[in-house]
């Protein structure tokens, strides 16, 4: 059976480097994109989870749902709450885009760096992470790094800026166990920054696409 995977997202960006770990990691899967670019619009706008985007979120997920999918992906990381709710309301596999890598990174060591580019994804994030590993039982220390400019360069059609200035902020995290790219849109850096650095490097798209194809045994 060939597996059915909806994937949501709030960016463009986060399409191609998901679309990447597919056909990479699960070329057999049938996937499809639901694209709502208005989501980071409404959350910049009010600097937090607004009733609008949750309620957005649902009938984003329902619609989804409707299409008889076999597992949905989210790969928009600064709306996690949002996320959360439709995980309770799905019985089918429902993946926050995060939530594989940062099970990875827990594992790789005590000392974790989480770079990111947009400042509500890292102050979201860096919650859920530590959430994690205190469910775990472990102790870990994060380090955090905000891309200063790259999200604003990305949104601008300025891929090499945004590359350089992530490029150069990861090496601020160099003494970590392992450093986390928090955004899909730096999932293409992670080769160039792992051979400039001992640290290990995880991105998301590759570990969220094994854990759905596990956890759905194809």
């Amino acid at each position: 059976m060939t597996a059915r995977i909806a994937l949501i997202h709030a960016t463009r960006a986060a399409i191609p480097p998901i679309e990447l770990a597919f056909y990479e990691i699960w070329p057999e899967a049938e996937y499809w994109n639901l694209l709502d670019e208005g989501l980071n619009q409404i959350l910049e706008g009010a600097g937090e989870l607004t009733e609008e985007i949750h309620e957005r979120f649902v009938r984003l997920a329902t619609y989804a749902a409707d299409t008889r999918i076999d597992g949905l992906l989210f790969t928009c990381t600064a709306f996690g709450a949002a996320m959360e709710e439709c995980q309770k309301r799905f019985v089918f596999p429902t993946l926050k885009p995060n939530e594989a890598m940062f099970e990875i990174g827990i594992e790789s060591g005590p000392h974790i760096g989480l770079l990111a580019t947009h400042p509500v994804t890292l102050s979201m994030l860096e919650a859920q992470l530590e959430l994690l590993a205190q469910n775990r039982g472990l102790d870990i220390t994060i380090e955090t790094q905000l891309a200063p400019g790259a999200w604003e360069a990305l949104t601008n059609g300025n891929q090499k800026t945004h590359d350089n200035i992530v490029i150069d902020t990861a090496h601020l995290l160099g003494a970590c166990d392992v450093i986390l790219l928090a955004q899909f849109s730096m999932a293409h850096l992670a080769q160039t920054i792992q051979c400039a650095l001992i640290s290990k490097v995880v991105s998301s798209p590759g570990a969220a696409v094994r854990k759905l194809r596990k956890l759905l045994n194809c």
